[in-house]
């Protein structure tokens, strides 16, 4: 459950300015609190909490925005093609913001490994993160990203432009490291897989 210190009139703006609109709070010490999907945040003197299910988005638009974040990604494939699933993990200096893995259906492990960052980024972008640092160890997806090597495949094509319009805004650079490097973002893939459906 996120407790994010902040200016609660700010962060009440921001949320309007993203087209949620904060109702009254049900006590007396609750000043509003918004629901967006499964997620509810209550404010409070100082604070807002959050809690429910998929509450990154309402973090990071609580959240002042700013700051560096390692993004770590991994799409992983049971043949090729075959079903598929990604992991990733956001990483600042105080400690993981967000991690997860799921399964994505059926396709190749390059259109995985590119779905992974998609979902690292769209993680990463709603915290309001300014600088990211990204981390895979797909080499033709980092080299694809940077526009060192052509990108072919109209699938992946579609998934560079993609991934390019997450980053618009943000100062970023992405980087090639070894499986050891990246053992989070690769566990939560393959977790993934033996999750219960």
């Amino acid at each position: 459950m996120p407790v994010i210190e902040c200016d609660v009139a700010d962060a009440r703006e921001r949320l309007r300015e993203a087209g949620i609109e904060p109702t009254a709070g049900n006590t007396d010490h609750e000043q509003w609190r918004v629901t967006d999907g499964d997620a509810t945040a209550i404010a409070y003197e100082g604070k807002v909490v959050v809690q429910g299910n998929d509450a990154e988005r309402l973090v990071g638009l609580l959240r002042e925005g700013g700051g560096r974040a390692y993004v770590y990604f991994d799409g992983a494939c049971r043949g090729n093609p075959g079903p598929a699933a990604v992991g990733y993990a956001v990483v600042t200096g105080d400690g993981i913001v967000a991690d997860g893995g799921e399964r994505v259906g059926r396709m190749t492990n390059n259109r995985a490994e590119y779905e992974a960052l998609i979902r690292a980024l769209e993680v990463a972008t709603a915290h309001g993160f300014d600088t990211l640092e990204l981390r895979g160890d797909s080499q033709l997806v980092v080299k694809q990203v940077r526009g060192e090597w052509e990108t072919n495949d109209p699938d992946l094509r579609e998934r560079r432009v993609r991934v390019r319009e997450l980053l618009s805004g943000v100062e970023w650079r992405i980087e090639h490291v070894p499986r050891e490097i990246n053992e989070r973002a690769d566990k939560l893939a393959n977790d993934a897989f033996d999750a219960p459906r």
